[in-house]
């Protein structure tokens, strides 16, 4: 009796296409993630679906192929359950071989060809490819630190020291030392957020354009104050003094009604005598 056939993908197989689908279903946009966590561990997020059916009598089942070559990696792809279950349901006539192994081609292909890449590469192409980087970068840069230096002309200027530093590889190295790398790449993180923040320093800036020309004044404003709270004691003793004089001249004025109204009277009564006098001549 004939062993049923049965579906097994070896390691490098399912190895394969997790590297190459790049972190996603094989269907063109759409979003699901190759892995999901659960309770902290990795779980594979997708199916293995197959391009032609493994089994007879299946979609798009090709008697030519082997079971071995069903299960190959050229005959799979991943795909979230939905569009599993879409490509081998009712609409299956709309997704034919050569579709699948378009989209398998398109999900692939940059990665394959980095994998080509990588199985030549010496020393001296892996320097040529980094100093290759190294320059499209400074020349990417550059324009921005120019346009940035008009706002933070410093911290341009310590930026385009870095640049310098990427534009001019050292004989022994590939530009870079590792310690350096490692200080670009807290750098990177901490100005992670500076395209956010920027306008807000720009605004900053504008606004504190002028504090050079006024510390001057500010400082003269200091120097006169500087005695400011002697001054104020000693206003304070002489409005004491005052009130004291104040309350004492007012206490030897309280009899001036009297006093008036007697000399009044003695006024009058020199007044009367004078008047007297006149007459008896």
């Amino acid at each position: 009796m004939a062993s049923t056939p049965r579906r097994s993908y070896s390691n490098a197989t399912i190895a394969g296409l997790m590297t190459l689908a790049r972190g996603g279903c094989y269907w063109p946009d759409c979003g699901v993630p190759t892995i999901r966590m659960i309770n902290g561990a990795p779980r594979l997020n997708l199916e293995i679906a197959h391009v032609r059916a493994f089994e007879e009598g299946g979609k798009r089942y090709d008697s030519d192929w082997s079971v071995g070559e069903r299960n190959s990696f050229a005959n799979l792809i991943l795909l979230c359950h939905p569009h599993h279950s879409e490509i081998d349901g009712t609409n299956s006539d709309q997704y034919p071989v050569e579709l699948l192994e378009r989209w398998k081609h398109e999900r692939e292909a940059d990665g394959l060809s980095a994998l080509a890449g990588l199985s030549n590469l010496t020393e001296d192409r892996l320097g040529e490819m980094i100093s290759g980087a190294q320059t499209a970068l400074v020349t990417r840069l550059e324009p921005a630190l120019d346009e940035f230096a008009k706002t933070a002309p410093e911290l341009a200027a310590l930026l385009k020291v870095t640049v310098e530093e990427l534009a001019n590889p050292r004989v022994h190295g590939f530009g870079l030392s590792a310690d350096e790398i490692n200080s670009l790449s807290r750098s990177s993180d901490q100005l992670a957020h500076l395209q956010d923040t920027a306008f807000l320093l720009v605004d900053a800036s504008q606004k504190l354009a002028h504090l050079q020309d006024t510390a001057s004044t500010l400082a003269d404003a200091a120097s006169d104050l500087v005695g400011l709270s002697d001054d104020a004691s000693s206003l304070h003793q002489a409005a004491a003094k005052a009130e004291r004089a104040a309350n004492r001249l007012m206490d030897s004025l309280g009899g001036l009604p009297d006093s008036t109204r007697l000399l009044q009277v003695a006024a009058d009564k020199a007044a009367r005598a004078a008047e007297s006098m006149g007459n008896g001549y």
